[in-house]
C-alpha cells in the first residue's frame, strides 16, 4: 500500500530559490487559463514589502508574505516569513527564508477566511492533471536545488523539518526499486538478501537489522520449541561495538517467541515495539533475552513463502527506546513480501535444476514417450499452421477493404471533384462491415484465450428468453435473406415460464454461433429452424438445419480448436474454425450440456441445456417492468489514464447523448462524484487504486447508490461483489451502451 503524499512541507530557502517561487506562482497564473493569483500585496491591512508590494520580492525582517493560486477545484499556497529576527543579530539581513507551501483544501480555506481574502469570479473550470504535474516537478526541482547548495542555513524551531516526509517516501521509493532490481537481475539469494539487509538498515537508521530464518524441520508452528529451531543467517549492524547475532541459533524460546504471535505472523502483520521494557515487563525470560543481545525496540516484519513462515526481519534499536513510524512500518513489510518473491524464485530455480538432474538421467527410459510428445506437437503445430492461414485470409480480406476504400476517399477528398455521396455512403458501409468483421474475429480468439484460461465468470440476472431470442434472430436476419434462408421460431414456452435466471449476454453468444453456423452451411432456400422450451429448471435451445451435414467420423473433433472438419470447406465456407470451440466453452461455463445428431447431405441438429441460475445470482438487478424506467440524470464519470481509451469512450457516450466527465486523476475523484452526484462512474481496474474508490463511494451516504461499472481484462469473485457490472475488454461500443443503459435506467 503507497502511503499519501504529504499536502504540507515547509523548508528554508534561500533568497534567489524564494524569488524563483514567486515567478512559478506568477507565470502560471499569467500562462495557463483558468488560474487567479492573490498576493499578500492585495490585502491593504499587510505592509506592503518595501513600500513597493510586487510579487517576486523577498519578505524583510519577519514580515509575512503570501502567495495563493486557485482555481475551480486545486489551490496551493506559498506562506513566507523572514528568519532574521530569529537566527541573526539584526545587524545585517539574513540571506534566509522559511518557506511554507500546502495544497490541502481545509489548509487553504481557512488562510481564505483568517485573512478575510474576497475570493470571487473564481473560474469554473476544472484543474488540468498535466498542468498540476507540471507545476509541481518545477516545485521540487526548485527545492532540490536549493537544497543541493553548499551553504550553512539555520535550522527551523521545534517540531518542523527541512527535510520533510516527501523525502523520506522519496528515499523509500529509491530503496525499494533498488531491492526490486536486484531480485529481477539476479536469482542469488544470498546476494539479494545480504544487499537488502544493508540498505534497508541504512534507510531506517537502526542499530541492527537481522534475518532470522526457521529451520523448516523444527519450526514454531510445529509447537516443538526445543533447541535449534532457526538461526541469524543475515545481519547489518550500524558500528562494530553493536553485539553480532550472526548465524545465532535460538537455543531458548524465549530469544523469538511471541505469544499468540505466530498466527499473525502468518496472516502477514507486522509487530512492533517501542520500549521493550514497558511491553515484556511481565516476562522476566523474554525481557533477560532482549537485555543480553542489548535491544530496546524492535520491529518484526514476517517472510512468508507459499503459505509458510520462512522467516522473519527484524530491526533492533540497540541504545535507546524508538518510536516507529507508520511508513517505517509500512516500509518493512514491503521488503518483507518483497524477499518472500526472492525466496519463492530461488527456491523454483532449485527445484528447476533438481528436476533438469533427474531429467538427464531418464532420458533414455522416456525416448519412446518423448517420441509421441514430439509427434503430438506437430500435430498441433500443423493445426496452429492451417489455423494463421486460415486468420490469414479472414483477416487480410477485411483490411484490404478498409485499406483500399479508406485510401480511395482520401484522395478524392482531396481533389478537385468528389465522388457521388451514394459512392461515399457505400465505401463507408463496406468500411463498417469491415471493421466489424476485424472485431467479431479478434473478439472470438481473445475470448476463447480468457475462457479456457479460467478468466470468465458468469454475470447472471433474470432475463426474457423470447426477447432475448429474438434480439439473436434480428441481428441475423439481413444475413440470412443475403444467404435466401428461411429462418423459423418455434417458441414453446408458457408465458409464466418465459423469465429466466442466467447470462444473458453468454446464452445469446451460444445462439448467434449456432444459427451462424446453420446459416452458413445450408444451401439456398434451405431452412433454420430454432426450438426452444424447457424442462424442469432448464431451458433448452435447439437449432435445426437443412444443411450439408457432418459426416459421423468426424463428429468427436467437431467442438476442437481450429478445425474445419473437411479441406473443400475452407475453400466454400470461409471461416477460422473457432465458433463451435467458443460455443462449447461458454456451454461449459454455463454448466450446461451440448449434443449434435447430423446426416451427411441432410442437415444437423444441436441441441443445448441449460440450468437455471437462480441460486447462484449476483447482486446485479434487473428492472421487470415493461417499460423501463428512463433517468433524467445522465452524467457518467470515467475515470481512465489512457488517452486513447478515454477519448472513444467520451466520444461514444457523447453521441449517445450522455454527458461525460473524464478523470485522470484518481486522488481526488471521490471529492469530485460528490460534487458532481452522477448516476455512474467508469473505472478502469488498471488504476491501482479502484479498490479504494469503490470502497469509499459505497460507504458515503452520498455516493452509495451511484452504480460502478468497471472496465477489466478479466474479473475475480471478489471484485464482482464490489461494483454493480462489468465490461471485458477489448471495449465493444454496442454492448457497452446496453450496460449503461441497463445500469442507469434501473429503477431503484
Amino acid at each position: 500500500m503507497n502511503n499519501p503524499q504529504p499536502s504540507l512541507v515547509s523548508y528554508v530557502l534561500s533568497h534567489k530559490t524564494l524569488e524563483d517561487l514567486y515567478r512559478l506562482w506568477r507565470q502560471t497564473a499569467t500562462n495557463k487559463e483558468g488560474f487567479i493569483l492573490i498576493t499578500s500585496d492585495d490585502v491593504p491591512t499587510l505592509t506592503p514589502l518595501n513600500g513597493v508590494g510586487q510579487l517576486g520580492e523577498c519578505p524583510e525582517n519577519g514580515s509575512e508574505r503570501f502567495a495563493l493560486l486557485l482555481k475551480a477545484d486545486w489551490s496551493i499556497l506559498l506562506l513566507t516569513h523572514s528568519l532574521q529576527a530569529q537566527f541573526t543579530s539584526g545587524e545585517e539581513p539574513s540571506p534566509f527564508y522559511q518557506v511554507t507551501i500546502t495544497w490541502e483544501t481545509e489548509t487553504v480555506n481557512n488562510f481564505i477566511r483568517q485573512k478575510n481574502l474576497k475570493v470571487t469570479n473564481l473560474p469554473q473550470d476544472k484543474s488540468n492533471s498535466a498542468t498540476e504535474r507540471e507545476f509541481l516537478l518545477n516545485l521540487l526541482n526548485l527545492l532540490n536545488s536549493d537544497r543541493q547548495e553548499d551553504v550553512s542555513r539555520p535550522i527551523l524551531p521545534f517540531g518542523q523539518k527541512n527535510h520533510t516526509a516527501l523525502d523520506q517516501r522519496v528515499t523509500q521509493e529509491k530503496v525499494l526499486h533498488q531491492v526490486i532490481s536486484h531480485i529481477r537481475q539476479s536469482l542469488d539469494l544470498a546476494e539479494i538478501l545480504d544487499t537488502t539487509v544493508q540498505e534497508v538498515r541504512d534507510f531506517l537508521q537502526v542499530d541492527r537489522l537481522v534475518i532470522f530464518q526457521f529451520n523448516p524441520d523444527n519450526s514454531p508452528e510445529s509447537n516443538n520449541y526445543s533447541s535449534g529451531w532457526g538461526k541469524v543467517t543475515y545481519e547489518s549492524t550500524a558500528s562494530k561495538k553493536i553485539t553480532p547475532l550472526l548465524k545465532l541459533i535460538s537455543d531458548d524460546e524465549c530469544f523469538t517467541y511471541i505469544p499468540q504471535h505466530q498466527e499473525k505472523f502468518h496472516q502477514g502483520i507486522i509487530v512492533t515495539v517501542n520500549n521493550v521494557d514497558q511491553r515484556y515487563s511481565h516476562s522476566f525470560c523474554l525481557l533477560e533475552t532482549l537485555h543480553k543481545y542489548d535491544i530496546r525496540a524492535k520491529m518484526i516484519a514476517p517472510i512468508v513463502v507459499r503459505g509458510n513462515l520462512w522467516g522473519l526481519l527484524i530491526a533492533h534499536q540497540c541504545s535507546q527506546p524508538r518510536d516507529w513510524l507508520p511508513i517505517e512500518k509500512t516500509f518493512l513489510g514491503h521488503i518483507g513480501e518483497h524477499l518472500s518473491v526472492a525466496i519463492d524464485q530461488a527456491q523454483l530455480y532449485a527445484e528447476v535444476q533438481k528436476q533438469k538432474n533427474n531429467f538427464e538421467q531418464r532420458i533414455i527410459e522416456r525416448t519412446k514417450e518423448l517420441k509421441d510428445t514430439i509427434l503430438a506437437s506437430q500435430a498441433a503445430s500443423r493445426s496452429k499452421n492451417a489455423f494463421l492461414d486460415s486468420v490469414s485470409h479472414e483477416l487480410r480480406t477485411p483490411l484490404t477493404c478498409v485499406i483500399g476504400l479508406s485510401g480511395t476517399l482520401l484522395h478524392w477528398s482531396s481533389a478537385a471533384s468528389s465522388l457521388p455521396l451514394e459512392k461515399q455512403h457505400q465505401y463507408l458501409k463496406t468500411i463498417q462491415k469491415s471493421g466489424k468483421q476485424l472485431l467479431e474475429l479478434i473478439n472470438e480468439i481473445l475470448e476463447l484465450s480468457q475462457l479456457e484460461a479460467g478468466n470468465s465468470l458468469l454475470n447472471i440476472r433474470e432475463f426474457s428468453l423470447k426477447k432475448s431470442t429474438n434480439l439473436v434472430l434480428q441481428t441475423l436476419q439481413e444475413e440470412a435473406r443475403n444467404a435466401q434462408i428461411n429462418v423459423e421460431c418455434q417458441f414453446r414456452i408458457d408465458k409464466e415460464q418465459d423469465l429466466f435466471w442466467g447470462d444473458v449476454e453468454r446464452i445469446q453468444q451460444i445462439l448467434f454461433h449456432l444459427l451462424s453456423n446453420a446459416i452458413k452451411f445450408t444451401p439456398p432456400k434451405g431452412k433454420v429452424i430454432v426450438r426452444i422450451w424447457r424442462e424442469q429448471q432448464k431451458a433448452v435451445f435447439q437449432i435445426e438445419d437443412t444443411g450439408i451435414g457432418i459426416p459421423e467420423i468426424h463428429l468427436p473433433r467437431l467442438f476442437e480448436r481450429f478445425e474445419q472438419l473437411e479441406k473443400f470447406r475452407e475453400k466454400v465456407y470461409p471461416g477460422t474454425g473457432l465458433g463451435l470451440a467458443l460455443t462449447k466453452q461458454l456451454v461449459d461455463l454455463n454448466n450446461g450440456r451440448i449434443e449434435v445428431e447430423s446426416v451427411l447431405e441432410t442437415g444437423s441438429i444441436f441441441t443445448v441445456w441449460i440450468p437455471d441460475n437462480r441460486e447462484t445470482q449476483n447482486k446485479i438487478p434487473v428492472n421487470k417492468t415493461s417499460q423501463p424506467n428512463i433517468s433524467f440524470n445522465k452524467t457518467i464519470i470515467l475515470i481512465e489514464r489512457d488517452e486513447e481509451i478515454a477519448t472513444l469512450i467520451c466520444e461514444l457516450l457523447t453521441a449517445a447523448e450522455y454527458q461525460v466527465v473524464w478523470l485522470i486523476d484518481s486522488a481526488t475523484a471521490i471529492r469530485k462524484i460528490e460534487l458532481l452526484q452522477p448516476k455512474l462512474v467508469m473505472v478502469d481496474k488498471q488504476l491501482s487504486e479502484v479498490h479504494n474508490i469503490s470502497q469509499n463511494l459505497r460507504r458515503l451516504k452520498t455516493t452509495q447508490n451511484i452504480k460502478i461499472l468497471l472496465l477489466s481484462n478479466q474479473i475475480s469473485a471478489n471484485e464482482q461483489n464490489e461494483i454493480d457490472d462489468y465490461l471485458l475488454k477489448p471495449i465493444q461500443p454496442n454492448l457497452l451502451l446496453q450496460r449503461i443503459s441497463s445500469l442507469i435506467n434501473y429503477d431503484l
